[in-house]
């Protein structure tokens, strides 16, 4: 609960930097998920996506788990939004004309949202773990973590395994050229 007891034991009204940080970024996260649900154009859908998996990531780290933010980061917005650009790329969609007013209106969310995790981000930066508030947190080791996930949720994994190779897959199958025959 942001709000919390003062020295005087009567409630303090202020909120701490860590509940406008993670108000601030669940706003950016929901934003952005809507926005690129919403979008008719794949490649602002696509960065409105990558928008929501940092915001992810650094709500992730915020909480205290940045082992989990640094996979959020390499794994979502590095290597799943790769592929989603490269089968955007293979269907060959050709953009429309656009003039500067639509192109401001289509990418002033977009600007906004990453307006509001830089300085989310730069809050991390400046913000001492020796300070009035510090950040408690829950951190685990990656061999902790490794053994956790493949002892407990193997099948889960390599569930989510086989569908990202039948993802490849497909992508290859959408991107292959349609004049030539298999040999």
């Amino acid at each position: 609960m942001p709000w919390g007891p003062s020295s005087e034991g009567e409630p303090d009204q202020d909120m701490s930097i860590y509940a406008v940080m993670f108000y601030g970024l669940a706003a950016v996260i929901v934003t952005a998920t809507t926005l690129a649900i919403t979008r008719r154009n794949l490649m602002h859908a696509i960065v409105y996506l990558v928008l929501s998996f940092l915001g992810s990531a650094m709500l992730l780290y915020l909480l205290g788990a940045p082992f989990l933010a640094a996979l959020e980061v390499v794994i979502y917005a590095g290597a799943i939004m790769v592929l989603f650009l490269f089968i955007v790329m293979m269907l060959e969609i050709t953009p429309e004309t656009r003039t500067l007013g639509s192109w401001l209106r289509q990418w002033a969310p977009a600007l906004a949202l990453s307006g509001i995790c830089l300085l989310i981000m730069a809050g991390f930066l400046f913000l001492t773990a020796g300070g009035p508030e510090p950040l408690p947190l829950v951190t685990a080791s990656p061999l902790a973590f490794g053994r956790f996930l493949f002892q407990k949720y193997w099948l889960g994994v390599e569930i989510a395994s086989f569908l990202l190779f039948v993802a490849l897959v497909g992508a290859l199958y959408l991107g292959r050229d349609k004049g030539t025959t298999g040999d």
